[in-house]
């Protein structure tokens, strides 16, 4: 007879592999995700797709209502819509879990901050004409403060890269 009575000792349960956990994992909601910042992320998404389209399909559009001179390589401009497009899908797909994908976010805030500080200098230097300044309204400077509140709610989870973090 064993000198230890094994029926006062839990059996041993196995654990789910992490492959089997990674599904819910994914699906965990954050503490500090709030439904506001999918949304905003949704709205950014079409309106970087439909802004990337209206390049994309009439590059001279802009330049004609702000009156200023058509672009001379057209095709450039066009690039510029297509990469504002392809920020759209990131940030689609970035609002499902916003603070899980938060480096789509601060790419996407950096483009943001550079964008408009890049005009400035151009505009400085007369580079470019103050005109050129209305796409930033909409195309940057609106979407500084719900992009950084989502950015202070990830650095309040701890700016994880991994489910290990």
């Amino acid at each position: 007879m064993d000198k230890y009575n094994t029926s006062f000792h839990p059996k041993k349960v196995s654990q789910p592999s992490t492959n089997s956990l990674l599904p819910c994992l994914l699906l965990m909601e954050n503490k500090h995700e709030k439904p506001w910042m999918g949304t905003v992320l949704k709205l950014a998404a079409i309106y970087n797709i439909i802004w990337g389209l209206w390049v994309g399909l009439f590059p001279n559009h802009f330049f004609e209502l702000t009156g200023m001179a058509l672009p001379i390589h057209p095709t450039i401009w066009q690039g510029m819509g297509m990469v504002i497009g392809v920020y759209g899908i990131g940030y689609w797909l970035a609002s499902y879990a916003p603070i899980r994908h938060w480096p789509i976010v601060f790419v996407g805030f950096l483009g943001k901050i550079f964008g408009p500080a890049g005009f400035l200098l151009n505009y400085l230097l007369g580079k470019l004409p103050g005109a050129f300044g209305y796409m930033l309204l909409t195309n940057d400077l609106i979407w500084w403060i719900p992009f950084v509140g989502i950015l202070l709610a990830v650095h309040k989870s701890g700016w994880k890269l991994r489910n290990s973090d």
